[in-house]
């Protein structure tokens, strides 16, 4: 039980660091355009466009991206652009593996 709540906590933790200007940030460091991100990520362009300009998209697709940039060893800290972890590879090094992954955008 305490497995799940440590891996809610992880989530929400995501949701709220992972804003709008670090995916358009995290995507300028890495040289990726929105398509490759989209192929990546498994996330429509669409869906990728939306949260760049800060329209809703569902938490799963934003969970998608924040989990594929961390897995390019990217961190996210609000107010703060994205950085490198230092032995840090991410919590999702698949996220097409992730149970969820079926309701991304």
């Amino acid at each position: 039980m305490a497995t799940l709540a440590m891996k809610i906590t992880l989530e929400r933790i995501a949701l709220f660091q992972f804003t709008p200007a670090h995916c358009a940030q995290a995507r300028a460091m890495l040289g990726w355009s929105v398509e490759e991100l989209s192929e990546e990520s498994g996330v429509s362009v669409d869906a990728i466009q939306r949260f760049e300009a800060e329209r809703d998209v569902l938490d799963v697709t934003r969970l998608a991206l924040a989990y594929r940039f961390e897995s390019q060893g990217l961190v996210f800290f609000p107010g703060f652009a994205p950085g490198r972890g230092m032995n840090v590879r991410g919590s999702t090094p698949d996220p097409v593996g992730r149970a969820d992954y079926a309701m991304v955008e």
